[in-house]
């Protein structure tokens, strides 16, 4: 019943909530990211979500488009703005994402929806987080984040659509509350983010 009703009914209530309540701090930072990155505030990037249905998910745009004298990006930390390392150490850079959550493409808890590159490299097991819709936050990203190395983070993935339950998402949703405010596992130890997954080698 949960699984297949009640989640998005709470999900699209409870985005909405947020959405409304946060909305002068979405405003805000719309109005900052809009100065700082050239008339950019947002950052739309095509990502699976449940059954491998491909959707754009909607973030600030926390790094600038600045390239070498190659035409190449920068680097990430070279390209990382005051006030986007600000919205990612807050994690604000979320609060679009409500509007993913009430157009269904996502669910507040679910495993993060990652990069369409890696869809071939997943193993069986590991394309298993996909049976769910992806999430905000997550058993992952209460269990270590961007600390964890894949195999783990996928481990904790697939751990959550066999687990899923009214009571743990409600447990994920506080944790998450804790991790923002005292700031945990926002990066890995050598990236401003995590470090793309090659595959099971």
């Amino acid at each position: 019943m949960y699984r297949s009703f009640l989640k998005r009914g709470l999900d699209f209530l409870l985005a909405l909530m947020a959405f409304i309540t946060l909305s002068p701090i979405f405003l805000v930072f719309t109005l900052l990211l809009v100065v700082v990155n050239q008339g950019k505030p947002f950052f739309l990037q095509e990502r699976p979500g449940k059954n491998g249905k491909i959707f754009k998910v909607i973030k600030f745009k926390t790094m600038n488009d600045k390239k070498d004298i190659y035409g190449n990006l920068l680097p990430d930390r070279k390209r990382l703005t005051a006030v986007g390392s600000f919205v990612r150490k807050t994690s604000l850079d979320e609060i679009p994402q409500m509007i993913n959550v009430l157009l269904g493409h996502m669910s507040l808890v679910g495993p993060r929806p990652l990069l369409v590159e890696y869809l071939p490299l997943y193993s069986s097991i590991q394309n298993r987080r996909h049976e769910v819709k992806p999430g905000i936050t997550g058993w992952a990203q209460v269990n270590g984040r961007n600390t964890l190395n894949w195999n783990t983070k996928f481990e904790y993935d697939v751990w959550y659509v066999d687990n899923m339950s009214f009571i743990l998402d409600l447990h994920i949703l506080f944790l998450t509350v804790k991790k923002v405010v005292v700031r945990e596992g926002i990066s890995s130890d050598t990236s401003v983010t995590m470090e793309k997954f090659k595959g099971n080698l």
